[in-house]
């Protein structure tokens, strides 16, 4: 698990806001920040987070690791702006409703994750704050803009929602990885698994397990859903807004 935040601050800062921008000699790579970030998402795209490393790198720019460091102080400092590239990818529709706003929000953070899944393997120890975290911040509050939370609330709503997009993201990737792994769906695991189990499993000592793992095995084709498990706790997070809203409104009429 990698950390944000692990490089030094001051260097952090003037690379995810560009104010230090070094520009290539005359007869040297054509390198640049934006070159070597889009070269480490590329590579952490493609072979996960562990894969990431400076030399690496540089070896897919087709340049020696040394020449990075002009650009960029270390792996800690790239990290940090891949993370805050990346983020400029989501959505910015407005859309009508502060419940449909949040219900957007979740859904693009949760293609992010799919397509970034890397992501899932940096512990946000601290908050970076680079311009793209910046817009895409602003953007997903200005949605719970005059519903009649305090800010605080807005913060924390917004969160709340985030924390399960990051939640369900680990459970479908953990799926997918599971699946690429062992070359088989959950069906074809639990078919497989299925002979062995009705020679040890007693319906009758564990009856509420059985008829309720039987519903859910029928309704999914699988012991466990991700997509629904989002979707469903989505829902319940967005009803206990919803009643939270409710109240705030009431106290100001």
């Amino acid at each position: 698990m990698e950390h944000t935040g692990s490089g030094d601050p001051a260097r952090t800062l003037a690379l995810l806001w560009r104010t230090q921008e070094r520009v290539s000699r005359k007869g040297k790579p054509d390198l640049s920040v934006d070159r070597i970030v889009q070269a480490g998402i590329a590579l952490a795209d493609a072979d996960g987070l562990k894969a990431l490393s400076m030399r690496r790198v540089a070896e897919s720019l087709g340049v020696g690791t040394m020449s990075l460091y002009t650009y960029v102080p270390g792996k800690g400092e790239l990290i940090d702006v891949m993370v805050d590239t990346v983020q400029g990818a989501t959505g910015r529709v407005a859309v009508e409703g502060w419940r449909e706003h949040l219900a957007y929000v979740a859904r693009e953070n949760l293609a992010l994750y799919r397509r970034h899944p890397w992501l899932l393997q940096v512990a946000p120890s601290r908050t970076v704050l680079g311009p793209q975290v910046a817009a895409k911040y602003d953007f997903e509050l200005r949605g719970l803009e005059g519903v009649g939370l305090s800010d605080v609330e807005m913060d924390s709503v917004l969160n709340l929602v985030l924390g399960h997009v990051q939640n369900s993201a680990r459970g479908l990737t953990a799926a997918a990885v599971t699946e690429k792994e062992t070359g088989l769906t959950d069906q074809q695991w639990w078919d497989a698994a299925a002979p062995f189990l009705m020679t040890v499993f007693d319906p009758a000592r564990y009856p509420v397990a059985a008829r309720v793992g039987g519903a859910v095995g029928q309704a999914h084709q699988s012991a466990f859903s991700p997509e629904h498990s989002f979707e469903f706790g989505l829902e319940m997070i967005l009803d206990g807004v919803d009643r939270l809203v409710a109240a705030r409104q009431r106290e100001t009429r």
